[in-house]
């Protein structure tokens, strides 16, 4: 295997929160499975699917009460808006962040670590299979990206053996 992915902070609460991902990471890798086990093309339906979910969940942060929220929304989105709503501290240290540029255009923040990476080579899977299911998984982010009015960069990432996932917000 290429892929390296290491934490570098492994303590209780860490590594616990970090399983909640891996479980979420191992229900797409069972249905990607039982799919192709029966014959259906999961390349098909999962990558469309989960970018459902991640405008939908995009849009569900974006429905609160801040008045903020809306006025940057009229404004076309925002990269600092979508940090401060789907990037909390816990992020931060599941996926061991370093967050490097912020400003309304865009958002620059390195991962570290991917337990959903961590899931799948549990699993078994070959670095082939992690590349395809971490683009799929991706989706969700690019949806989210969609509802904040910006678009989503992915230069390197661990799954395809880099080391580190450089994610690149953009404002549209």
């Amino acid at each position: 295997m290429i892929i390296k992915n290491t934490p570098r902070k492994n303590g209780f609460l860490v590594r616990n929160l970090r399983n909640l991902f891996e479980h979420r990471a191992l229900w797409m890798y069972f249905m990607f499975d039982e799919a192709r086990k029966m014959g259906a093309k999961p390349e098909v339906f999962t990558p469309t699917a989960i970018r459902r979910c991640g405008v939908y969940h995009g849009m569900r942060a974006l429905t609160g009460k801040d008045e903020k929220v809306k006025t940057l929304l009229d404004k076309g989105g925002s990269c600092r808006l979508l940090k401060k709503k789907l990037f909390p501290p816990a992020g931060k240290m599941i996926f061991d962040m370093n967050f490097l540029k912020l400003d309304d255009d865009s958002f620059d923040v390195d991962f570290h670590y991917c337990p959903l990476v961590t899931a799948w080579q549990k699993q078994g899977c070959t670095d082939e299979e992690i590349d395809k299911l971490c683009d799929w998984a991706m989706e969700g982010d690019r949806g989210i990206a969609d509802a904040f009015g910006c678009k989503l960069e992915l230069n390197k990432t661990i799954a395809k053996g880099d080391g580190v996932c450089e994610i690149r917000f953009k404002r549209k």
